[in-house]
């Protein structure tokens, strides 16, 4: 379903992702946020090549994440400066919409950022740290989500 407000074009977001945790937060600014699953260490490098037969995926280790007190519901990432990769909790399941993937400003303020990209499916993301670590919370918000193009 699309939407027109005032002459804006609106879309509906959960016609195509999977997984959303929370809809009414997710859609409250510009576009469609998205929730962090997981957060991965690099631990081993990957490798491309120039035809693509020799690709390799880097090594990766699920960073765990801890509760601040046992009657938590979620845990936080302790992340020091350095790179990571996130998994998201939100899937895209329409073929041939592409979107756009922006860090949220609350992570940029914080000098914590992922590189924008433009794709089709929802692929780990690179998240890069700085200065002095980040705490990450279990399902916090971490990128917008805006579509590129419906075909």
């Amino acid at each position: 379903m699309t939407l027109w407000s005032e002459g804006v074009h609106m879309v509906d977001y959960t016609q195509f992702l999977d997984g959303i945790v929370h809809e009414p937060t997710q859609r409250e600014g510009r576009g469609f946020d998205l929730t962090v699953a997981e957060v991965y260490d690099l631990t081993g490098p990957g490798r491309v090549d120039f035809g693509g037969g020799e690709l390799a995926a880097a090594a990766t280790e699920s960073h765990d994440s801890q509760k601040r007190d046992p009657g938590d519901d979620y845990g936080w990432w302790n992340l020091d400066a350095g790179r990571y990769l996130l998994e998201y909790n939100e899937s895209l399941t329409a073929e041939g919409t592409a979107v756009t993937l922006q860090t949220r400003d609350e992570l940029l303020a914080r000098g914590v950022f992922h590189p924008t990209l433009h794709v089709t499916d929802l692929p780990r993301v690179p998240l890069s740290v700085g200065g002095a670590g980040f705490r990450l919370k279990e399902n916090a918000r971490v990128s917008t989500l805006v579509v590129a193009r419906r075909d």
